[in-house]
């Protein structure tokens, strides 16, 4: 068999069935679409979507040291997130640079005296992030476990999640916090129960086993039918997380950027205990980007009907000043959005004179903050 062949996630033959456009991502065959971008898109921001997530790195972390290390290991603080809670973070090289966010989920204690964690990686650096866990393990009393076959992921996403999967499940939803995740079972099977999503919306994601997924998608979409849930591909969860502002690596992180670079210095936590891995780098990072930023990330909006694309140029009198990150057309909006780093001198909202070179042609843009879409509460 072809090392090249791409794996397929427990759900595949259902999108098949479902005649979903599929697609390599990450080494994955997964879902593009199954009819419409566009009305998978308005789906979750109005009703509900439902997304398979399986390709995401799962990584469980245990052990007595197990926050210690993890906070040696990432740049956020880890050992102040409680139990049942969860927390976005990032894993930086020793140079500062971004090898992957992630979502660090704290679960009940594995045995007394010994934490759990597990840790949540993009697809395509989910080897990178278990490497470099192992690496960094050494001297520390912990467990560094791939868990990336133990799970399937499913997402219900969209106002109308929460009424859908309460139909499913006893856990308390109401009382479930956004970026927190409880134990408890869902169409019958056990999960954890997660109030995060990737979409700007309302939502949850269901860890369960592999041989329970097929269960629980079909139980989400039946529970879904009266409210016009529909299956949703990779393809909508892309312009989702753009109008919402989320960044994704490869786009708008990479090694060559620091979490400051990005926007995203919050995440770096150097009050902490300890040392961690790129503190130095970092903290020469969090200087430049305060007094002189080389570029900063902003939103562009088209004033045409132009798309612009990743690795576009972004122009101003005349001169190169940036460079798209991502764009599409944006369902919410009506019109062309983008993601890109500009010189600081042309980041603030309104700028004038801002353009994104298409193939030769200077397409006038207007600079806004991001987001570009938030629900409202």
């Amino acid at each position: 068999m072809s090392s090249t062949a791409p794996r397929h996630t427990a759900l595949d033959a259902l999108h098949r069935s479902l005649g979903a456009t599929m697609t390599d991502f990450a080494g994955w065959d997964m879902p593009l679409r199954y009819g419409s971008e566009r009305d998978e898109h308005q789906a979750v921001r109005t009703r509900a979507g439902l997304f398979d997530l399986s390709h995401m790195g799962e990584i469980t972390v245990t052990g007595p040291q197990a926050a210690a290390f993890l906070n040696h290991a990432l740049v956020g603080n880890i050992a102040s997130v409680g139990v049942g809670r969860a927390r976005y973070t990032m894993i930086c090289r020793a140079d500062g640079g971004i090898l992957d966010d992630l979502i660090v989920y704290r679960l009940d204690e594995a045995e007394a005296g010994s934490a759990h964690y597990m840790v949540v990686a993009n697809a395509s650096n989910a080897q990178v992030v278990l490497d470099a866990l192992t690496e960094r393990a050494a001297g520390f009393d912990v467990q560094v476990r791939d868990d990336r076959d133990a799970y399937a992921l499913i997402a219900v996403q969209g106002p109308q999640s929460a009424g859908v999967l309460k139909s499913l499940t006893d856990a308390d939803l109401d009382g479930l916090k956004y970026y927190a995740g409880l134990p408890g079972t869902a169409a019958g099977v056990p999960a954890l129960i997660a109030r995060t999503g990737y979409t700007g919306e309302d939502g949850f994601e269901l860890f369960v086993k592999p041989e329970h997924a097929v269960r629980l998608w079909q139980a989400l979409t039946e529970a879904g039918e009266g409210v016009g849930l529909v299956p949703c591909g990779l393809s909508c969860r892309d312009t989702l997380r753009l109008e919402a502002g989320m960044p994704l690596y490869g786009h708008e992180l990479s090694t060559a950027l620091t979490p400051f670079d990005a926007g995203l210095g919050r995440v770096v936590k150097f009050e902490k205990e300890g040392d961690f891995v790129g503190r130095e780098a970092l903290r020469e990072a969090a200087a430049r980007s305060e007094h002189n930023p080389p570029r900063v990330l902003v939103g562009l909006v088209a004033e045409g009907r132009r798309v612009p694309r990743a690795g576009y140029p972004v122009v101003a009198d005349g001169r190169v000043i940036g460079e798209v990150t991502s764009g599409a057309p944006s369902p919410t909006l009506g019109r062309p959005i983008a993601m890109a780093y500009v010189d600081g001198a042309h980041a603030a909202p309104g700028t004038p004179g801002v353009g994104v070179d298409i193939r030769g042609s200077h397409e006038p843009y207007e600079v806004v903050a991001l987001p570009f879409y938030k629900r409202q509460k």
